[in-house]
């Protein structure tokens, strides 16, 4: 008997089937720069730990007063141990529980927080506000890289997608979520 066979056989899982927590993207929003979006940089940063980057208007939209090309948003990319812990917060501000219409087919989770207030270990100053914002969670498989490089890009073929099924699964399996069903 061969040695791959020998693995296959004792139930070792193949490490490339693997799911790991790819990134997780932190967005507020604003619709208006200006104070109202420093402010909301500043409390995305002690929220994260991480520097917010400002994020555009890709079009003007008269009725809401915005130009394009105008900050109206910021936005932090968390990854590894930072991202874990940021995540850990978060689901705890939500009470564990996530709505299953959260998950979409390719192995992301996007859910919104209404008052950043409600994360455990922050502190109301009136002085900044109360911000809500949206959370992204990119599940992904070793191997990932392939359709990301610059040179040669492929594609992920679709046996080695994270499912909506296997998403489920992994969220409860290392956060302890509960998933509801939408009647």
């Amino acid at each position: 008997m061969s040695e791959g066979a020998a693995a296959a056989t004792s139930g070792e899982l193949n490490p490339m089937r693997e799911i790991r927590l790819g990134k997780v993207v932190v967005n507020m929003g604003l619709g208006e720069g200006g104070e109202k979006l420093e402010k909301a940089m500043t409390v995305l940063k002690s929220i994260t730990g991480a520097k917010p980057c400002p994020r555009k208007a890709k079009k003007s939209v008269r009725d809401f007063g915005v130009r394009k090309g105008e900050n109206i948003g910021c936005v932090v990319t968390l990854r590894g141990p930072q991202a874990e812990d940021f995540l850990k917060r978060a689901f705890e501000s939500l009470k564990n529980k996530i709505k299953e219409s959260c998950f979409d087919n390719y192995g992301n989770i996007s859910f919104g927080i209404k008052e950043h207030i409600n994360l455990p270990g922050t502190k109301y100053d009136p002085t900044l506000g109360i911000f809500g914002m949206n959370v992204c969670i990119v599940l992904e498989r070793p191997g990932y890289r392939v359709a990301r490089r610059k040179m040669r890009p492929g594609t992920i073929g679709a046996g080695h997608r994270v499912s909506r099924d296997e998403a489920m699964d992994y969220m409860k399996r290392r956060f302890g979520i509960n998933i509801e069903t939408e009647a």
